[in-house]
């Protein structure tokens, strides 16, 4: 139950990057389009604060299936494989780090969770290129953030989401539909994280922190490549099919 409401919220999460990317495209300045940006529009709605703590939670439950794999293995093939539960630990951190932080938002301190994802980034790579060895450090971090986000954008191209979904449920219709935004959803997730390695590798080599992007600069810069804005309306399109990718895994996901 709590794997199936941690991929709706994010879903949620992904949707709404993609709107606010979208927005981006297509008008001057906007919204932060990242995490931060996506709880600061909740909050914003009716019932923002309700709506957080429930988004929060559902986080939560992710994160404690996440820690439920790390610990005994994962459903379907070659679930026990130390690689596998490794994988699972970290996307336990990760789940129980953004769930903190929407529910710390919620609970009224404003400077969690919606903070910018570019200033943070900033301020970790500069840091990061002040110790010994710090320029070796920020340039295996952001290569390793690009071999994920190429594996992701493989994994998707490749659909091996196959094996995690009870793809046997789905009417033809619907496998159609999941493989459209599986495949698109994933493949663009990835180029994004891809991207976003490739800027802190030249942080790294040029030594300056500013190279380094989070995930909204790394958005912008998609405007700035011959394509212009379509680029990044293509982009966050993907990411919010990935959104509605995240749902049909919510449905239809092996846990």
């Amino acid at each position: 139950m709590g794997a199936r409401a941690g991929f709706v919220a994010r879903g949620v999460i992904y949707l709404l990057v993609g709107v606010l990317a979208l927005r981006i495209a297509f008008s001057d300045g906007g919204k932060q389009a990242d995490r931060g940006g996506a709880i600061a529009e909740i909050a914003e709605k009716p019932f923002g604060s309700v709506l957080l703590w429930v988004l929060g939670l559902a986080l939560a439950g992710m994160a404690l299936w996440r820690l439920s794999e790390a610990l005994f293995g994962q459903a379907g093939p070659d679930g026990e494989k130390a690689s596998k539960r490794a994988m699972a630990a970290g996307r336990f951190l990760f789940y129980a780090f953004v769930s903190y932080s929407v529910l710390s938002y919620a609970a009224g301190d404003k400077g969690s969770g919606s903070g910018s994802s570019d200033q943070q980034t900033d301020d970790v790579t500069a840091r990061a290129l002040e110790w010994t060895g710090g320029q070796w450090i920020v340039g295996a971090a952001g290569a390793a953030v690009a071999g994920a986000g190429l594996w992701m954008a493989y994994r998707a191209l490749a659909r091996k989401y196959h094996k995690h979904m009870k793809m046997s449920e789905m009417t033809k219709k619907t496998r159609q539909a999941v493989d459209a935004v599986g495949v698109f959803g994933g493949t663009v997730r990835g180029a994004v994280f891809a991207t976003a390695g490739g800027f802190a590798v030249a942080a790294a080599v040029q030594h300056e922190p500013g190279r380094a992007k989070g995930m909204d600069d790394t958005l912008r810069s998609f405007t700035e490549t011959p394509a212009g804005p379509w680029l990044l309306a293509f982009i966050a399109l993907g990411l919010a099919a990935f959104g509605l990718f995240s749902w049909a895994n919510a449905r239809y996901r092996k846990v």
